[in-house]
């Protein structure tokens, strides 16, 4: 078997390994297990053929991302070689930007106290509770 025909031929969690999304083959198993990954808008398995053209929606953490398949490889390379096996769709650009923008603002609205209660406070607290059924 030639090198061409081997990296035209790669698993899913393979590929989302060697493309650097997932530190190991295992946490990629999972995610695709867990649904956190879709190829081309359906469920997989893990063992998938990867394809050039594919389009693959992941969500890691708080984030999710649209990607389209630009190259194969079952290689983990540096990440500037990584990032040359897909690329992201502006859509997934613009929603992450946009998700990242309201988690800043929801926290920058949560002021934190200005201090903790002291010994008076907490016992006004706990008789405020006690006396509402709290």
């Amino acid at each position: 078997m030639d090198s061409a025909s081997h990296d035209s031929r790669v698993r899913l969690d393979k590929w989302l390994w060697a493309a650097r999304f997932f530190k190991t083959r295992g946490l990629a198993r999972e995610a695709i297990d867990g649904g956190k990954v879709h190829y081309n808008s359906q469920r997989c398995k893990p063992g998938k053929l990867v394809e050039v053209g594919a389009e693959l929606r992941l969500r890691l953490g708080w984030q999710e991302y649209t990607v389209i398949v630009d190259g194969i490889s079952d290689k983990r390379r540096g990440a500037p070689e990584a990032r040359q096996l897909y690329h992201e769709t502006e859509d997934s650009i613009t929603h992450r930007e946009d998700l990242a923008w309201q988690r800043k603002t929801m926290q920058a609205a949560q002021m934190p106290p200005a201090r903790r209660p002291n010994k008076k406070d907490r016992r006004d607290i706990r008789r405020f509770q006690e006396h509402n059924g709290i």
